[in-house]
């Protein structure tokens, strides 16, 4: 039995699964929470000591519940633009810049203005690591100077491990405007940004996902129970890597994963340059793949903003009014929402859109605004789809992951929103399994990722649209659109009182 360690680094905590590549099953999963620090508006921080202590925790509970098996090799995914400022030895100068930590947005603006080529392949969103080192320089220039490092969670998680530093090139092609064609970082763009330290700050080599890090160092072996000679597996980004355990490896193939946020994922054969799409990242995950991105920043955290802060309701309450309002047709409550809570990722590409409740009367009750929610929530994610197809882009086939299965009220008006059929994922382990898949590889198990993922891929039923539902979502779209075209210029306008400066004071 060869046993394969997926690890996850997510925003609440660690989970880490036991994979058996023969079975091909999840043999054992046990987790550990770590906290969010929001000291001032639009500011979202992490203790790197934190993941490293939830990750012990985590790694010896598992290897307690499954009796101390010997591990092959691990592969670690975390979130995408977490950014560690840290010394040669790994010591943090400062708290991480968690992934919605949205700071640097005056940094983020002027890359807008910069005509270097890697700008086009989706510039530089104010959560990516170069803002945020743009950030670190303007405001915090002693930590900025003594960084020998400033790199991403991935990066400083696998360092702890194995004691070399080396980035993912899923994480530098798709958030470090690393060029994958020609192996090197565009130190002349980082200059014109005001930084052109970075690229000596960045990790030195760059380590395609599924390739070998290394084995444990002493400590790091010790610390998750585990012996010296487990092989490290370079991973990445923790959506991306579902992505092989989700077979969403073909040309048309799209991963939709809706939570807390949505993000849509698919691969191109050549390069297609799709407007308010991240991307195209060439050999970004697959050799000779484009990889493109789509999202919604804000999605089930705005049904539970409402459920919870608007509503004062527990679980159950919430349940129920998702049946409540699921007993009401599209578009009948004469509502018209935008999801824009925390800003726009695709297609306006805005952090500063906020969202908009239009059509309100006294005659309107919570179940007429859940229901209008739900459906501002798919209705952005078919306008993400309208942009794909908008280029040309075929979307084939869809597979579905993530917390949006509990609901069925917006999972069924996802599908019927989008007018395609979604395949759903019968479990929440995606991103476990996809670095299991990439540890595999590294173990020399599978020629490539792509075959890899053929044999980790697990899919459940089939999800189809309502043809009479469709074609009412195909008339909110175009109000849906027309809305954020008349509202997003004023709702874009930033409080004046946003704060965009220093560290508060302790």
């Amino acid at each position: 039995m060869t046993l394969l360690l997926g690890l996850d680094f997510g925003t609440g905590g660690v989970r880490a699964g036991l994979y058996d590549l023969h079975s091909h099953k999840l043999v054992q999963v046990a987790e550990a929470p770590y906290t969010t620090q929001y000291p001032q508006l639009g500011w979202a921080e992490q203790a790197p000591a934190d993941w490293w202590s939830a990750l012990g925790k985590a790694c010896r509970q598992l290897m307690s519940q499954a009796g101390h098996p010997q591990v092959a090799a691990v592969c670690v995914a975390t979130t995408a633009s977490t950014v560690v400022a840290a010394q040669a030895d790994g010591q943090p100068l400062a708290p991480a810049l968690l992934w919605m930590d949205c700071r640097a947005a005056v940094e983020s603006a002027r890359t807008a203005h910069i005509s270097h080529p890697m700008m086009n392949q989706g510039g530089d969103a104010v959560e990516w690591l170069v803002p945020k080192a743009m950030w670190l320089a303007e405001h915090e220039p002693e930590v900025y100077r003594r960084a020998a490092r400033i790199c991403e969670a991935v990066d400083w998680i696998n360092f702890q491990l194995t004691g070399r530093w080396v980035a993912s090139q899923l994480n530098a092609s798709c958030k470090w405007n690393y060029d994958t064609q020609q192996q090197r970082f565009p130190v002349e763009l980082y200059a014109e940004l005001g930084i052109p330290e970075l690229a000596q700050k960045l990790p030195p080599e760059v380590i395609k996902v599924g390739g070998r890090i290394g084995p444990l160092t002493f400590d790091a072996a010790n610390h998750l129970g585990l012996s010296r000679d487990t092989l490290v597996a370079q991973g990445g980004i923790d959506a991306h890597m579902a992505m092989l355990s989700a077979g969403t490896t073909g040309a048309g193939e799209l991963l939709f994963i809706g939570g807390t946020s949505v993000v849509q994922l698919m691969h191109t054969p050549k390069r297609i340059d799709v407007p308010g799409i991240w991307g195209p990242y060439p050999d970004a995950l697959l050799d000779g793949q484009w990889l493109m991105e789509g999202g919604q920043v804000s999605a089930g955290s705005i049904l539970n903003w409402l459920a919870q802060k608007m509503f004062g309701l527990d679980d159950a309450g919430h349940q129920q009014l998702i049946r409540q309002a699921g007993a009401l047709q599209p578009g009948s409550t004469g509502l018209l929402v935008l999801d824009y809570w925390m800003g726009n990722r695709t297609p306006y590409r805005s952090p500063d859109m906020r969202g908009a409740i239009m059509g309100l009367s006294l005659n309107h009750d919570r179940h007429d605004l859940y229901r209008a929610s739900v459906e501002a929530i798919a209705l952005g994610s078919a306008n993400i789809f309208h942009t794909w197809r908008n280029e040309g882009i075929e979307i084939t086939r869809v597979v579905a992951a993530g917390g949006f299965q509990k609901n069925p009220l917006w999972l069924q008006a996802t599908v019927d929103a989008t007018g395609v059929p979604f395949e759903m994922v019968p479990h929440d382990n995606l991103t476990l399994i996809g670095t299991a898949a990439a540890a595999a590889c590294a173990l020399g198990e599978f020629t490539d990722l792509q075959q890899a993922a053929t044999a980790f891929t697990t899919v459940g039923r089939l999800i189809e649209p309502d043809p009479y539902a469709h074609e009412q979502y195909i008339e909110l779209l175009g109000r849906y659109r027309a809305a954020t075209d008349s509202v997003a210029p004023i709702s874009c306008k930033p409080p004046a009182n946003r704060v965009l400066g220093v560290r508060p004071a302790a």
